[in-house]
């Protein structure tokens, strides 16, 4: 588990990077390597202008434009006095945003906001990274410990919120005692499509809490993760010693409030588009990923690679795995089930439904409420059942087993 968490740490924090040739490029180290918000702004715009000229600088742009929309992520959070859960159920809520003695009230409506600032952050960046030619000749040696967003919303970018560190804290569940004096990568063209996937799947989350209302959930449970920004509950339910714990699972007052929330997801649906956009976002971080591993196994280079191909020998210094052939084809075959399933070419199963599964492109494209609890138990996902070719359990651990023990969910945090 720890392995797994300091993998999707590094998928929520890690900027895939570029430099070109052209001797009159902006230079994306200003960016990367900047120590205050201004000072990287002004060279994301520098960037951003020399976009439509120059692919280096387009994916330089992109990769700003993901990690800002992190950062408005993490800055909007730590507004309100965010209390990270620390919990690998709600990964995005996993972000060590520093404590705030000062926290603003937050309500539900600029909550929303903060989620809609974020998933039009990420779509702009999907869009530069995306204008980047499949060709462009694309290289850029950074060292994580110098890269980093600002957590806490006061200008500076420090040395506590590099990449690195954050990565660091999330695989200990707390604040970074000892960072690396260096991690380096070299980024090159194949991992745009990685991070641009990424930045599709980060949408399809937002666009799916977006697409419902979830007052009721946010009025009953937030204070969970919000626990002095006066929500409705705060005064009744919230310890006055703040003794709440950063854990669910340390703390029996966030442990109940998270049952709350797993009650309390009965959304109905008010932005139906949304929802349909969520499975596109999905579809298109399939496509991705097969884009990205086509273009990891025709390198012929083996130079600080981020992603590694089987050709690529040597274990990656981040997750301390090598990648092999049969884990390639076993996350092809992952991606073609996943796309079979949201296309309903295959029906999900549902444990008490023997001949019948659940038709997950009408989930998304007909939308109904989403009641979390009622889809467990059955009577909520009714209205999405068809008859037809079912997956099995034996078809998932097949693939599981060919990830070896290292895990199917580790591989694919990291494989995107």
């Amino acid at each position: 588990m720890k392995r797994f968490s300091s993998l999707l740490a590094s998928t929520l924090v890690l900027l895939v990077l570029v430099v070109s040739a052209g001797a009159a490029a902006p230079q994306p180290s200003a960016l990367f390597e900047a120590k205050s918000v201004t000072d990287r702004d002004s060279a994301l715009a520098t960037l951003e202008a020399a976009a439509p000229s120059d692919p280096a600088s387009a994916y330089a742009a992109g990769a700003g434009e993901f990690f800002t929309a992190l950062e408005t992520l993490a800055s909007g959070l730590h507004r309100h006095g965010f209390e990270s859960p620390q919990s690998f159920m709600l990964p995005l809520m996993r972000l060590p945003v520093p404590e705030n003695p000062n926290p603003q009230p937050l309500t539900y409506e600029e909550f929303r906001a903060i989620l809609v600032t974020f998933r039009d952050r990420l779509q702009k960046s999907a869009a530069t990274l995306g204008s980047v030619p499949a060709e462009a000749d694309i290289g850029m040696v950074i060292d994580l410990t110098r890269l980093g967003i600002d957590l806490n919303g006061d200008g500076a970018i420090a040395p506590d919120e590099s990449a690195a560190a954050i990565m660091a804290a999330l695989s200990r569940g707390g604040s970074p005692d000892s960072v690396a004096s260096s991690l380096t990568f070299r980024f090159d063209r194949a991992d745009g499509y990685w991070l641009q996937g990424y930045a599709e799947f980060l949408m399809a989350q937002a666009d799916f809490w977006l697409a419902h209302d979830f007052k009721n959930t946010f009025d009953g449970s937030f204070h969970m993760l919000f626990p002095r920004a006066k929500l409705p509950l705060q005064d009744t339910l919230v310890p006055l010693d703040g003794g709440m714990g950063r854990s669910i699972f340390s703390s029996e007052w966030r442990l109940a409030d998270f049952i709350s929330l797993v009650h309390l997801i009965n959304w109905p649906v008010v932005e139906p588009k949304r929802r349909q956009a969520a499975r596109r976002h999905l579809l298109e971080m399939i496509r991705l990923s097969r884009e990205d591993w086509t273009a990891i196994r025709a390198e012929t280079d083996n130079d600080h690679e981020w992603l590694p191909g089987p050709q690529q020998k040597g274990a990656n210094p981040l997750t301390g795995l090598d990648v092999g052939e049969e884990q390639v084809q076993a996350w092809f075959a992952a991606l073609t089930m996943a796309e079979d399933l949201l296309e309903g070419r295959i029906l999900l199963p549902h444990f008490r439904i023997a001949d019948k599964g659940i038709n997950m492109k009408r989930f998304f494209d007909e939308p109904k409420p989403f009641d979390l609890v009622l889809s467990i138990t059955g009577p909520a996902i009714a209205p999405y059942l068809e008859s037809g070719k079912i997956l099995t359990g034996e078809e998932f651990d097949q693939i599981q087993r060919q990830f070896g023990g290292a895990g199917f969910l580790t591989f694919a945090v990291w494989f995107n």
